[in-house]
């Protein structure tokens, strides 16, 4: 396991912290979903920043980045990943987004063609139908649910995450990642997400219809897809029609799906055959 250094750098008003996995190749800018953190890519950042060079930020009100009390959509994340280039020197770096980071990373590469080299958008990015949201909806909620409460302590808080079906097997990157979310209060541990913060997230998503923009990407797109459901079969992010849609109106995009990952281990746990995917496509 490789530990990133943590550093600050300017976004669109707000001071945003990142994690860096130092490499030789070209510049992977990372973007985690709604309620994650930069430490969510520290498995898949293990495996590729021997060649690569890592930046995973912490989006606006998530980690140790600042929280404004209002400013959360795509088009205000779109604002820092720009001011986060112009800050950092980053030319065409490769946009790789997780979940509403996929979301993310689709509008900046639709609105900014010549500023991404390539495009990886892992389980997410693809317009679902309102039946299909609401189904994801319904699965992430045990992990909403943590937002905001306090916990006697950090063990109480981990017992609690280790319950979750879709976070089986556990292991240490789990771990890391959840020691970095949570901050010290009076009572006990919480997660620094606030939940306002979230909704106002999550009503601005419902509003944004990606297929439209869709043909506008042009970089080379690899589209990574978990074939396993979060608390069913059926609660998929990227469903089987979803992705097929994408890999047929976006003019460069190709995908892969990642047998046997749900929308939490596609990420979270060492898998060979998906580094092997992300670095071929990286080569091509």
């Amino acid at each position: 396991m490789t530990e990133p250094k943590m550093i600050r750098a300017k976004g669109d008003g707000v001071q945003i912290q990142l994690a860096l996995w130092e490499g030789k190749e070209k510049e992977i800018l990372c973007i985690h979903g709604i309620t994650a953190n930069s430490r969510f890519w520290d498995c898949l950042a293990s495996a590729l920043s021997p060649s690569h060079r890592i930046i995973a930020m912490d989006l606006r009100g998530r980690g140790l980045s600042d929280k404004p009390p209002m400013g959360y959509s795509i088009e205000h994340h779109c604002k820092d990943v720009l001011a986060l280039m112009d800050n950092l020197g980053l030319d065409r770096p490769i946009l790789m987004g997780h979940s509403l980071g996929a979301f993310i990373s689709l509008v900046f590469a639709a609105q900014f063609p010549k500023k991404v080299d390539r495009l990886i958008l892992v389980d997410g990015g693809g317009k679902l139908s309102e039946i299909q949201m609401a189904k994801v909806f319904t699965s992430i909620k045990p992990s909403l649910d943590r937002l905001g409460q306090i916990f006697p302590s950090f063990e109480a808080y981990l017992t609690l995450m280790k319950q979750a079906p879709y976070l089986q097997p556990w292991n240490s990157y789990m771990e890391i990642y959840f020691h970095y979310e949570v901050e010290e209060v009076e009572g006990g541990v919480r997660c620094r997400v606030h939940p306002k913060h979230i909704e106002e997230e999550a009503q601005n998503l419902g509003k944004v219809d990606t297929a439209q923009l869709y043909k506008k990407v042009t970089a080379p797109t690899l589209i990574l897809r978990a074939t396993k459901g979060m608390l069913s079969e059926d609660d998929l992010v990227l469903p089987e029609d979803v992705a097929e849609r994408m890999v047929r109106e976006m003019p460069n995009a190709k995908r892969f799906d990642v047998e046997g990952a749900n929308h939490y281990t596609i990420l979270f746990e060492p898998n060979t055959v998906r580094d092997k995917a992300i670095l071929q496509f990286l080569s091509e």
